[in-house]
This record gives structure tokens, C-alpha cells and sequence, in this order.
């Protein structure tokens, strides 16, 4: 199957990589890289805005923003079939390289409301493959997602602020596969959410919050071109296909000791709206109908994420931050596939900021995400690699590395 598949649409599907469970990716800033993501109750300055609006009430006055540039590396993943070395079927995954950009900013305070803005790249996947057997089912299958998010928080009084947000989406992505019959498709969508928090202060060390991020259809429609061998069958067929950015709910509290910062995060992940990846063509395509019109089941399962961080104010100029998380995997035994070969992670990071003067501040931050070997069993007729996976995934990580500029007007 020789299968090129794009897919764009606004504000959604960013970073082409595969990195935290599924295709989400939550670290859009240095403070979050540098504590994996235990940035809810604690998130301060310029990027409250993305990862709790409320916040933005409790944040310093003035006008903040913050441009971070990331890099992303994706390891080779590495296949070894049940079957012995003499089919052929062990390889190695392509490694993956991106710079995604992140842009945060929030207004100064007008009569107990203030409003934000962020520009980040919330999930994605990319997985390449140049063995024969692992073409066939995805040659190259890459989804980017961008977010552009508006926010706005209300603060009620000193101790409770609440925030709200609505979410922009725009997806991209290529998949190819190389076989006995191929497709070649684009797209585009605008697709629309909204998000939520609320921030209370019990004492002036500690913070309670919650956020909870709406899921998002993914509704890309485009053109298709579809062929048996090398003829091309179809030119221009019309095609629309849906995939779920799912709903998150995040629970979170900080604690400050000192100079010292302890936040613990529960985050659940609604992924089980991901049932199936069905391509919908706007005419009859006869005889290739079952390689291309038949829903693929996926039927992923929700998923908890725990995460900790650590931030310690070392002196008036420098900030040490470190973090780690538990981040299982929402694809469910007998439902993997070479396009996205998830399984459960730990996350380890760590990280700084530094201040230059009291309008600037300069970071750098580091996160490794290592994810457990996978065994996949699905192969319904053991001789023939034709009937699906049987192998073991390993070696697969990611690592991630944040350079930030933050200034306050």
C-alpha cells in the first residue's frame, strides 16, 4: 500500500511526534518541560494563560509574555518479528527531528479581569518506516497539530479566580504507505473548543486547581487519489476523515515551603472518543473499497497521568525547577499498529530560568521520556505477516529540550 495521506486544518494537531501518550504533547513552555507538566496550580506569568487562565489573576501586574523555542527528538523504534530474521521483517523506525515554537502573553489587570493568549502545539504524531513490511501499513503517518487559545480570568476575590478559554485548532498531517495499493490524500479544517479553571488559595503557600480542556473533532476534508499497483483508480475523490483531540481534566495543588515549591497533578485523559478511523469518500470506490472505505477500530481507552515537580527559588536571580511523571498509554492490547506503537512512559526533567533584570528572563529546560518495551501479538494466521503484528517494540523515547525568553512590560 503506497499511501500518502495529508491532513491540515487550523489550530490543532501540531508537532508531527510521537511523545506522550497517543499524540498529545502538554510541555508548551519552559516551566513545563522543566517539571513535566506539573505546571497547574503553580503556573505563573505569561503562560497561565495556557496552562490555567484562572492564574492569571494571582500572576505579578504588568503586561508578561514569553517566546520558547523547542526541540523535539524521537528515537529509532525498533521491531523484532515472532518470526525468524530470515522473513525479513525486523527493521527500525526512522529518528524524527522538530523545532516547534510557543508564543504566551498576558494583559495587565483591568478591574479584576485579565486576558491571555497562547500559540502552542498540543499533540501530534510521526512514525517513518523504509522496511517492506512495515511500508505496507505506514510508510510515513505524521499528524501536527497548532492551538491558538484566547483566555480570560475573573478574580472574585484574593483567594478564588476563575478563567476560561476558547481553543482554535489546526491539523496537518502525511501518511504513506507503500504496497499493493496506495492512496494519496489532503486536506484542511478549522475546528473549535473551549477550556476551563478555577484557582483557590486556602493560605497565602498554598493553591487548589482544576482546568478541564473540551475535546475537539479533528473534521478534515480534501482530495484523494487512490491506485491498484502503479494505475491511478481515482484522481480527486473527494474524502473526510474525524479524529478526536480529546477532553482533559486536570487536578492540581502547590505547596510553598521557603524558597521551595511542591505541585502534584492528576490529569485524566478522555482518549476512548477515539473509536475508530474511518475515511469517508463522496462516491462508490468499488473493488479497493476494503483497503481504503472500512472503518479501522481503535477504541483507545481513557488514561491518568501523575506528575510531580519540584521549583526552588536559589537566589533573587536563578530558579531550579525539576519534575517527573507517570504517563500511561491509551491504546489498548490488540490494537497496535506501526503508525503509532504507544505504550505506558516515565517522564524525567529538569530546568532553570534566570533573571537579567527585573524585565527579563532567560531559561533552559531538558525532559526525557522513556517509554516501556511493547509486545504485540495480533497476527491471526502465524506464518503469514500478511494477517497483522507480531513483534516487540523497543527503544523508544523522545527527548525534549526548551530555550525561553520571558518579558514583562
Amino acid at each position: 500500500m503506497r499511501n500518502s495521506i495529508k491532513v491540515a486544518g487550523l489550530l490543532s494537531l501540531s508537532v508531527g511526534t510521537l511523545f506522550a501518550a497517543g499524540y498529545k504533547i502538554p510541555e508548551q513552555s519552559l516551566n513545563s518541560t522543566a517539571l513535566s507538566a506539573a505546571y497547574v496550580a503553580n503556573a505563573r506569568g505569561a503562560d497561565s494563560s495556557y496552562y490555567n487562565p484562572a492564574n492569571m489573576a494571582f500572576s505579578d501586574d504588568g503586561a508578561q509574555m514569553e517566546i520558547a523555542l523547542t526541540y523535539i527528538g524521537l528515537s529509532k523504534i525498533k521491531y523484532t518479528d515472532t518470526l525468524p530474521a530470515i522473513y525479513g521483517l525486523n527493521t527500525e523506525s526512522k529518528s524524527e527531528q522538530f523545532l516547534v515554537p510557543t508564543f504566551h502573553y498576558i494583559s495587565p489587570v483591568m478591574n479584576n479581569w485579565r486576558f491571555g493568549l497562547s500559540l502552542v502545539a498540543p499533540g501530534g504524531l510521526s512514525k517513518r518506516w523504509e522496511n517492506a513490511y512495515q511500508k505496507a501499513y505506514a510508510q510515513e503517518f505524521t499528524l501536527k497539530i497548532f492551538e491558538l487559545n484566547p483566555t480570560a480570568s475573573y478574580k472574585v476575590n484574593d483567594k478564588f479566580a476563575v478563567g476560561f478559554g476558547l481553543r482554535g485548532v489546526y491539523t496537518d498531517g502525511v501518511v504513506r504507505s507503500n504496497g499493493a495499493v496506495s492512496r494519496d490524500m489532503s486536506g484542511d479544517s478549522i475546528d473549535f473548543g473551549y477550556n476551563l479553571a478555577l484557582s483557590y488559595l486556602p493560605t497565602k503557600n498554598m493553591t487548589v486547581s482544576a482546568t478541564y480542556r473540551s475535546k475537539v473533532d479533528l473534521t478534515v476534508s480534501g482530495d484523494a487519489d487512490l491506485y491498484s499497483g502503479a494505475t491511478k483508480v481515482f484522481s480527486n475523490l473527494g474524502t473526510k476523515v474525524t479524529i478526536p483531540l480529546p477532553a482533559a481534566l486536570n487536578i492540581a495543588a502547590a505547596y510553598t515551603y521557603k524558597k521551595t515549591t511542591l505541585e502534584l497533578v492528576y490529569e485524566r485523559t478522555y482518549w476512548s472518543s477515539y473509536k475508530y478511523l474511518d475515511f469517508n469518500y463522496n462516491q462508490n470506490i468499488g473493488g479497493l473499497a476494503p483497503y481504503f472505505d472500512a472503518p479501522i477500530p481503535k477504541n483507545w481507552k481513557d488514561t491518568n497521568t501523575y506528575r510531580i515537580g519540584v521549583t526552588h527559588q536559589y537566589n533573587d536571580k536563578l530558579k531550579l525547577m525539576a519534575g517527573f511523571a507517570i504517563d500511561k498509554s491509551p491504546i489498548r492490547d490488540g490494537y497496535v499498529g506501526f503508525e503509532l506503537p504507544d505504550s505506558d512512559a516515565k517522564l524525567y526533567s529538569a530546568g532553570f530560568e534566570y533573571k537579567i533584570n527585573d524585565n527579563i528572563k532567560v531559561g533552559l529546560a531538558y525532559l526525557y521520556d522513556s517509554k516501556e518495551s511493547r509486545s504485540v501479538s495480533q497476527r491471526t494466521t502465524p506464518a503469514n505477516p500478511a494477517t497483522g503484528i507480531s513483534g516487540a517494540f523497543t527503544n523508544t523515547s523522545a527527548s525534549l529540550v526548551t530555550a525561553s525568553f520571558k518579558y514583562r512590560f
